[in-house]
């Protein structure tokens, strides 16, 4: 099966499946909790849209990635947190409705900021000429079709019919895992020549970049006064991105494997510093088995 196939076809219907698996998550009080709590959610927002590509801009620009690398990484911090961070947030103890919620908001944001923030970046990395057109109203619209269309569509589904909204989860979240399974495996052998090179030179800053994000996400929150399981989810909701929303751009719309290899590298890497985030807010985790190991 040919890489362009599955970038124009099958990647749209994986992310188009894994919004719709987050819609049906959502409730209309997701969305009305900014009017109720509005500061955690304004942070967040902030956090996410402004900070996070702020850190991007500066860790890349010190480390001197090339530009495709460079443009990779940076469309990947214009993208929303999604449902690894809604998960990531419940294994931590965070704030789990407040991580729903600015999933809710950044649905609605991110398909008009991601485009241009990435027509932004396309210019100054110089790679308008050598990219294929990125024509903003037709991006634009793209992404609402499989980003804001399935989440509105999940919404309704679990306010109309609960009990098959129930029932199609578990289908959904396994089509969803299947068809990313797909699309990384077609970037992983386009790149496969070039894979170590390209690891060596994104894994390091990737690692950088999250460990800052995630840092900087829970320094916001407490500047902000939150509470601790709302600096938790902050954190997580600043470094943890949808790496399925970034491909759609760098393989579906720019067709670019040595950018999505980059994107795609983010993603991997981000898990690391998560998952030491899930250690320390669960100590008893490694308290078990290092008291079973002692007592030996």
């Amino acid at each position: 099966m040919q890489t362009s196939y599955l970038t124009q076809w099958i990647l749209p219907l994986a992310l188009f499946s894994i919004m719709f698996g987050v819609g049906m998550t959502l409730k209309a009080a997701d969305f009305t909790r900014l009017l109720h709590a509005p500061r955690a959610v304004i942070v967040g927002m902030a956090g996410q849209l402004l900070l996070l590509p702020l850190l991007g801009a500066v860790v890349i620009g010190l480390t001197a990635l090339p530009p495709l690398l460079a443009t990779g990484l940076m469309i990947l911090t214009f993208a929303p947190g999604g449902a690894t961070s809604n998960m990531l947030t419940l294994l931590a103890r965070g704030d789990t409705a407040l991580s729903i919620t600015l999933t809710a908001v950044s649905s609605l944001i991110t398909p008009f900021t991601l485009p241009l923030l990435t027509l932004l970046v396309l210019e100054q990395q110089g790679l308008m000429d050598v990219l294929p057109d990125f024509p903003i109203l037709i991006t634009i619209m793209k992404m609402l079709v499989v980003t804001l269309l399935p989440v509105g569509i999940g919404m309704l589904v679990a306010a109309c019919r609960p009990g098959l909204c129930t029932r199609m989860q578990r289908p959904v979240k396994l089509c969803s895992l299947l068809f990313m399974i797909v699309i990384v495996t077609a970037i992983v052998l386009a790149n496969r020549e070039a894979l170590p090179s390209l690891i060596n030179q994104v894994g390091p800053v990737a690692l950088l970049l999250t460990v800052c994000a995630l840092a900087a996400g829970y320094g916001l929150a407490r500047v902000a006064g939150l509470q601790d399981a709302q600096r938790v989810t902050l954190a997580i909701e600043v470094g943890i991105q949808n790496a399925g929303t970034a491909l759609l751009v760098t393989a579906g719309l720019l067709q670019n494997t040595e950018m999505s290899a980059s994107a795609l590298i983010y993603g991997v890497v981000m898990q690391i510093p998560a998952v030491l985030i899930l250690l320390w807010r669960n100590p008893g985790v490694l308290r078990q088995p290092v008291r079973a190991l002692l007592q030996r």
